[in-house]
């Protein structure tokens, strides 16, 4: 899988998550055979006028490369400056959102309003294609309807003026990430262009990504939501895709994944900002397991790093050994 001159290790793709993927978040779903990480969602007003919360988001490190980081804008004068200031900045790929239907983000133009303006948008993507030479990507929606023309009308355009990828998520922006995707839209979009397609949308499982390729010939599958506890998901994808065992993630492998992503979140933001962030991020990584709720409930107020590491030993550390004994019990029984 190529994005210009870009080569993945793998066609599996973290999708940009506003909050959510920041340096450490990346770093975590780049160790567990993430492709290509990506960004949070950066204004590009924001770096142009040189906040400075803004230009933090930019900041990197070598071993999450290859780095894609998204900007979006209505203005292609500022977006061209803002795509330059990101290419400066080391990024590999600059991506653009077409596909963000929050409100505040919709009332200045930008994101998934630039679907029901086609001119607009070429007029972005050309200034954006003259301003870098890192390869050009966009994020789409299907579109304001079903029929997904729109989807095609801004694909087909994009590939004349010089973007080298698209990711579709086959939502309408009215939907947000309510219903299901609509994968036959990824389908239309990919007969209907040359460059690679990265297909988005209910990737829950390394069967559903499967799934995904066959029915869309796309080139790569882009994950989300399904990644936030569960980063292990692009290991476990790309295991499928090369008819390998599917890694099973053990209580103690979680339990590393978990105490690493703390550290990274406290080295890269400091204890003040990462632990109240810890407090519901951490939730996400026990889905599913025995008293979760009560590990839960536990962090809701971790103020230091030391505490947090703590939580999380005391609680998956119990597991383990309840394993081990369930373990020991079961072979005992089969003893003659």
């Amino acid at each position: 899988m190529k994005i210009g001159s870009i080569t993945l290790s793998s066609p599996t793709v973290l999708a940009p998550l506003a909050g959510i993927t920041n340096l450490p978040f990346r770093l975590i779903a780049k160790e567990n055979g993430c492709g290509l990480v990506c960004s949070e969602m950066i204004s590009s007003n924001g770096l142009v006028y040189r906040s400075g919360k803004t230009h933090t988001m930019l900041e990197s490190v070598a071993e999450e490369k290859p780095l894609s980081v998204q900007i979006f804008g209505s203005d292609p004068f500022m977006m061209a400056e803002a795509a330059a200031m990101v290419e400066a900045s080391g990024a590999d790929i600059l991506d653009i959102n077409f596909g963000c239907s929050v409100k505040k983000v919709l009332k200045t133009g930008s994101g998934a309003a630039l679907m029901r303006d086609v001119f607009k948008a070429e007029a972005i993507l050309r200034a954006v294609r003259s301003a870098i030479r890192i390869p050009l990507t966009i994020k789409i929606r299907t579109g304001w309807d079903k029929s997904g023309k729109q989807a095609l009308d801004i694909a087909r355009m994009a590939e004349a003026s010089g973007v080298d990828a698209i990711a579709v998520h086959p939502r309408t922006a009215q939907q947000m990430f309510q219903g299901n995707a609509d994968w036959s839209v990824i389908a239309s979009v990919k007969q209907s262009v040359s460059i690679p397609v990265i297909g988005n949308g209910d990737i829950a499982s390394p069967e559903a990504a499967a799934d995904m390729f066959a029915q869309t010939g796309c080139d790569a599958v882009m994950v989300g939501r399904h990644a936030m506890g569960n980063p292990w998901i692009f290991s476990q994808i790309n295991a499928r895709l090369s008819s390998r065992e599917i890694p099973l993630v053990n209580i103690a492998r979680r339990r590393e994944i978990m105490i690493r992503y703390v550290n990274a979140s406290v080295c890269h933001l400091g204890e003040k900002l990462a632990c109240p962030m810890m407090r519901s991020r951490l939730g996400w990584f026990v889905r599913g397991l025995p008293e979760s709720s009560r590990f839960r409930e536990s962090v809701k107020y971790v103020s230091s790093e030391k505490e947090a590491v703590q939580k999380i030993a005391c609680y998956l550390d119990r597991l383990i050994f309840q394993d081990v004994a369930a373990a020991t019990e079961a072979r005992k029984a089969q003893d003659p």
